[in-house]
């Protein structure tokens, strides 16, 4: 099942790691917030802040602010959103599993061994460790999609092996272990790993893949004793990040790890087509 660790044990890391924030220009009332919030609350020595997005002018100057590196997505895979069909009359995931891949492929673009994924709609409100000796620790939640599996069982031949859900708005991934991970998926259906993930996903689904579920089953399988688990305690808002005072999150981080602002997430085509107007 992995090791539970103490609430109370909580050190500073000498593990160094990039991180990588994909974003586009609806995550601009989080994405500064979440920046702060990485460099003031991760506990690890950090390398690169990369955010990555469509090219975005907007973006780029925040990057610029912030001190952060700009990364065209179009620089990451070898196609774009436009080439991902991945909807029904009602919905559209194309840009969502978009985003999954980019992530997936963090390992083209990280100096370090190490790299995070944050989402850009999550700041932390509490110190995090992701690595602790040497294992890895992985913040969990008990909210999954059973579809997720499905496609995991499609990809890699075998059953999910953790009951915890590893879907919990950031990851630690090591670099050398994700390629691994792509060159099995690879080896096993004789395609690109990305392409094997498309064709494997019931389009028919809203929930086809995760990204963290994968990677996080795959590493439970081989070892689940370098796996330490910690709750993720997470809050969502629908609402813009900039609408909480600090005294507000101080109290919150009381409670929990840290805060989604979900107000940006729209997977309704209806939906979409109004804000439009």
């Amino acid at each position: 099942m992995g090791q539970p660790e103490s609430e109370k044990v909580l050190v500073n890391s000498q593990a160094k790691m990039d991180v990588i924030i994909p974003a586009i220009e609806k995550d601009l009332g989080t994405l500064p917030y979440v920046i702060d919030s990485v460099r003031k609350y991760v506990q690890h020595p950090i390398g690169r802040i990369m955010v990555v997005s469509p090219d975005s002018p907007k973006i780029k100057a925040l990057c610029k602010q912030k001190g952060c590196k700009f990364v065209n997505e179009t620089r990451v895979l070898p196609f774009t959103k436009k080439n991902i069909h991945y909807s029904s009359k009602r919905w559209d995931r194309s840009g969502w599993l978009y985003q999954q891949l980019l992530k997936f492929n963090g390992d083209t673009l990280a100096k370090e061994r190490y790299f995070l994924v944050i989402d850009a709609d999550t700041i932390l409100i509490r110190p995090h460790v992701f690595r602790t000796g040497n294992k890895t620790v992985f913040y969990y939640r008990r909210w999954s999609q059973n579809e997720y599996f499905v496609t995991y069982r499609k990809l890699m031949g075998q059953k999910r092996s953790s009951a915890r859900s590893f879907v919990a708005h950031y990851m630690l991934f090591d670099t050398t272990k994700l390629a691994r991970l792509k060159r099995k998926i690879e080896a096993k259906h004789n395609t690109k790993w990305y392409n094997a993930i498309i064709r494997s996903i019931n389009k028919k689904k809203q929930f086809g893949f995760s990204e963290f579920e994968t990677y996080g089953n795959y590493l439970h399988s081989g070892d689940p004793k370098k796996l330490v688990f910690r709750r993720c305690l997470n809050r969502s808002f629908n609402m813009n990040a900039s609408q909480l005072s600090e005294n507000q999150i101080q109290h919150y981080a009381k409670t929990y790890r840290s805060l989604s602002f979900h107000k940006r997430k729209v997977y309704s085509k209806r939906s979409a087509a109004a804000r439009k107007k």
